[in-house]
């Protein structure tokens, strides 16, 4: 069988990197992307130097000649895409934000990366998948877009998370029976930069579910929203 190929958005710090690197630990070829060239390739160089299979790509999320240079890239490389993980997000709402006074920039910024840019790059991802018969689509989300515990506060990333959990459902749905696996993971609280240093989770813990869904035997499960391995109600 053709070593295995991810795309992990986001992948020069915190969860990203750990993903990256507990993929590449079990023999996955990463391709490790991120906005800024020179944090991206230190921490790809990071990874390399430990024997683990990697490379990087500078990817901005939120541009569209960006991600369709990064699919034909894929393409001529490799041939095929057999992972991909939505990592890469933001949180930029002002502290103490709420609904009734969000500047809607904000809101349209956080919407670009947090859900738009996922659905772009699914669609660009989709037809090599499809290829090759294979495919795990990891969209890491958060418990502060469910809808059955919705709060106030921080209403731009809230609203991102619980339209990216819609794009992995629809996604799923329209790739059943091709053996392309969506799903959405709940990292939790985990101590990164967003997380903060209060965070009860290291980012091991706070990747173990992503990588679990991204390795998923056929037959696994699609369509699904999941933390601590385990499904969460959306």
């Amino acid at each position: 069988m053709p070593q295995r190929v991810a795309v992990v958005t986001g992948g020069n710090r915190g969860i990203g990197f750990e993903i990256c690197r507990q993929l590449a630990t079990r023999g996955v070829y990463v391709v490790l992307t991120s906005r800024s060239a020179a944090q991206g390739k230190a921490a790809c160089d990071k990874l390399a130097a430990q024997g683990l299979p990697m490379g990087f790509y500078k990817l901005d999320v939120t541009s569209a000649r960006s991600i369709e240079a990064l699919a034909l890239f894929i393409k001529k490389k490799f041939g095929r895409v057999d992972i991909l993980v939505n990592n890469a997000g933001i949180m930029i709402d002002p502290h103490g934000a709420r609904l009734a006074d969000s500047d809607l920039k904000t809101v349209r910024a956080t919407l670009e990366t947090n859900t738009l840019a996922p659905l772009a790059l699914i669609q660009a991802v989709l037809p090599l998948m499809r290829k090759c018969k294979y495919g795990r689509i990891v969209n890491l989300s958060s418990g502060l877009g469910q809808l059955t515990e919705m709060a106030g506060g921080t209403p731009a990333y809230r609203i991102s998370k619980t339209a990216l959990n819609a794009v992995t459902r629809i996604a799923a749905a329209e790739a059943r029976g091709s053996n392309i696996l969506v799903n959405a993971a709940c990292p939790g609280w985990v101590r990164t930069d967003m997380g903060g240093p209060n965070a009860p989770l290291t980012v091991e813990q706070g990747a173990d579910t992503a990588v679990w869904l991204a390795t998923l035997p056929d037959g696994g499960p699609t369509g699904g929203y999941f933390r601590d391995r385990k499904p969460i109600a959306w």
